[in-house]
C-alpha cells in the first residue's frame, strides 16, 4: 500500500496502479540480467547452477560461459510514480519450463522480447507465444560485446515481425538502456489497445 497526505491532514490509503511486463527470450539471452539492471528492490531470482544432467538439452553454444540458469521467474519492480508500479517478470528461457509462461502472462500489459543475433532463433518460440495470445511486445536486441551488429530491419525480416511491432537496440545491463526498452513495450502496448477499441 502507498500512504497519501490529505488537505485534512489525516493519512489516506491510495492503491496503487500495478502493471505487469513480461521479460522473454532465449536461453542467455539476458533476461536476468535486464530485470536486475532496472529493478528497485534486490531482485527474485530463481537461478540454479546448470549440471551436467542438463547437458543433453542446454544448448550452451554461443553462451559457453554460462554456468545458472532460470527454473521458474525473475522478479523486479519500479516504483514509476506513488501510486504507479511496474512489476517484471522475467520467464525461464528453455524448453523444458515453458508450462510456466501462461500462468506468468496472466493479465500482463505487455512483454519484452530479448533477442541474442548470435542465437537469433532462440526468440522465435517467445515471439510466436506472444503474437498468438494478442499481447503487445518490443523486441530488444541485446548487444553482447563481440556479437555482430544489424540494422532493425533485417532484424525484423529475420524474425518476421508484424510492421506495427517495435524492434530496439540495448545493453541490458545499463539501467538507462533498459528503461528506454520499457517505456517502448507500454507506449507500444498503449496505442495496441486503442487501436483494439
Amino acid at each position: 500500500m502507498v500512504y497519501g497526505h490529505s488537505d485534512l491532514g489525516r493519512s489516506e490509503v491510495i492503491d496503487p496502479i500495478t502493471l505487469k511486463i513480461l521479460v522473454a527470450g532465449g536461453f542467455g539471452a539476458g533476461k536476468t540480467t535486464l530485470v536486475g539492471a532496472v529493478s528497485e528492490i534486490k531482485p527474485l531470482r530463481t537461478e540454479e547452477l546448470l549440471t551436467e544432467a542438463g547437458r543433453p538439452v542446454d544448448d550452451v553454444a554461443g553462451v559457453e560461459t554460462k554456468t545458472t540458469t532460470t527454473v521458474a521467474m525473475d522478479f523486479g519492480r519500479i516504483t514509476l510514480r506513488e501510486n504507479l508500479v511496474l512489476y517484471l517478470f522475467g520467464t525461464p528461457g528453455q524448453d523444458r519450463f515453458w508450462f510456466l509462461w501462461d500462468e506468468l502472462a496472466t493479465g500482463a500489459l505487455g512483454a519484452v522480447v530479448l533477442a541474442d543475433t548470435r542465437r537469433l532463433e532462440d526468440c522465435f518460440a517467445a515471439v510466436d507465444y506472444f503474437e498468438r495470445r494478442g499481447i503487445a511486445f518490443t523486441v530488444a536486441v541485446n548487444c553482447f560485446d563481440g556479437a555482430a551488429r544489424f540494422p532493425e530491419e533485417a532484424v525484423r525480416d529475420a524474425l518476421d515481425l508484424d510492421p506495427g511491432t517495435p524492434v530496439v537496440l540495448c545493453d541490458a545491463r545499463q539501467r538507462e538502456s533498459v528503461k528506454s526498452v520499457l517505456i517502448s513495450v507500454v507506449e507500444h502496448a498503449m496505442m495496441a489497445s486503442a487501436a483494439r477499441r
